[in-house]
C-alpha cells in the first residue's frame, strides 16, 4: 500500500523504496510482467502512485534451490544435540525455502522427537555449531542462555582477504547500525554501517593462520549485533572471502541478487558462500555445568587457505 508521504512518486521510484536491492532494469521487468493494481489498468514505470493504492506482485512459484540435507553431530545427550550445520542449509523457512530447511531435515532424521527446537540462529551461508534442544524445558533454558549472550561464548573463524596485523588478540570496538535511506549506500535496511549513532559492538580477533593472500581469523563475540563479524572485518579493510554484501560493494551485491552467481561474479567472490564458520560454543547445560563443543574447519575454507 502506498503511504501518504510517498504519493505522487513515479511507480518505479516508489517500488525502489520498497524493494531497495532491485536494479532499475529489474524493476521495469517486474512492472511489465508481474505487477498488478486493483483497477486493472496497465502499469508503466512512469505511472504516478496515489496514497492508499495497493500493488501486488504475482509470479509463478519457483522451485526451491538445492541445498545440503545432511549434517554431522558434534555432541549428543538425552537433552540436546549440537550439530555441525553445513553451509547453504537454511535454518528456518523463508520466501525461497520451505522443504529444504534444517527444521525439516531434523524432523526427517529424528521422526520420533516432536519437541526438537533450534535454540539460536546461523545464517544460511554460515557453517558450524548449532544447538538443538530435545525437550521443552531444555529449549527454555538454552534459548534464555543464548538471548542473555553473557552466558554463552561464541567463537567463529573467518577467512579474510589481506593480512591483518592481529598476531596477538586485538579488540574491534565499532558501533553498528542498520543503514538508512540517507546513508551513502544503495542498500538501506540491509547493510550494517559502523560509526556514530550505532549500538555498541565489540569483537575480539586474532590471526590463527596465514595463506598467500588470505588469513584465517578467530573472532570471539563480546556483543552479538546483526552481521557483526562481517561488518567489523570489512570496516577495517579485511572483508570475509565470499561475502557478497560487504566485500565488493553495493553494485556487485545487487547484480548477484538479480543474476545469481554468474561466472564473472563467481570469480570476484572466490567462494560461493561467505567463509564464516561457527567454530566453538561454550554454553550452560540444562542439567548444570558448562559444555564446550567445537566444529572442525570445513573443507572449502581449508582448501582456500592452503
Amino acid at each position: 500500500m502506498v503511504p501518504p508521504e510517498l504519493a505522487g512518486l513515479r511507480l518505479d521510484h516508489f517500488l525502489k523504496t520498497q524493494i531497495v536491492r532491485l536494479s532499475r532494469t529489474k524493476l521495469q521487468q517486474v512492472i511489465a510482467t508481474q505487477l498488478t493494481r486493483g483497477d486493472g489498468h496497465a502499469l508503466k514505470p512512469a505511472t504516478t502512485v496515489a496514497a492508499g493504492e495497493r500493488y501486488l506482485i504475482k509470479r509463478p512459484a519457483r522451485a526451491e534451490p538445492p541445498c545440503p540435507r545432511t549434517f554431522g553431530v558434534l555432541y549428543e545427550d538425552r537433552r540436546l544435540l549440537v550439530i555441525d550445520k553445513p553451509a547453504f542449509l537454511p535454518v528456518h523457512a523463508s520466501a525461497k525455502f520451505y522443504f529444504n530447511t534444517l527444521t525439516r531435515v531434523l524432523g526427517e532424521r529424528y521422526p520420533g522427537e516432536p519437541e526438537l527446537q533450534i535454540c539460536h540462529r546461523l545464517d544460511r551461508e554460515t557453517s558450524g555449531c548449532l544447538v538443538v534442544a530435545r525437550d521443552r524445558s531444555a529449549a527454555v533454558t538454552l534459548k534464555q542462555a543464548f538471548a542473555n549472550k553473557t552466558a554463552v561464548t561464541k567463537q567463529y573463524v573467518a577467512l579474510v582477504h589481506g593480512q591483518p596485523p592481529w598476531d596477538t588478540e586485538a579488540v574491534i570496538d565499532l558501533p553498528l547500525r542498520v543503514a538508512g535511506p540517507g546513508d551513502a549506500t544503495k542498500l538501506p535496511h540491509i547493510r550494517m554501517l559502523t560509526g556514530h549513532g550505532g549500538q555498541q559492538a565489540i569483537t575480539r580477533v586474532r590471526v590463527e593462520q596465514r595463506g598467500p593472500a588470505t588469513a584465517l581469523v578467530r573472532c570471539t563475540l563480546v556483543t552479538g549485533r546483526q552481521h557483526q563479524i562481517r561488518a567489523h572485518l570489512a570496516a577495517l579493510g579485511f572483508p570475509i572471502v565470499g561475502d557478497k554484501l560487504y566485500a565488493h560493494g553495493d553494485d556487485a551485491f545487487m547484480r548477484y541478487c538479480d543474476e545469481g552467481l554468474v561466472p564473472d561474479l563467481a570469480a570476484l567472490f572466490v567462494l560461493p558462500r561467505h567463509a564464516l564458520h561457527a567454530a566453538r560454543l561454550v554454553f550452560p547445560h540444562p542439567e548444570g555445568g558448562m559444555r564446550t563443543v567445537e566444529a572442525p574447519l570445513p573443507n572449502d575454507i581449508a582448501a582456500l587457505l592452503a
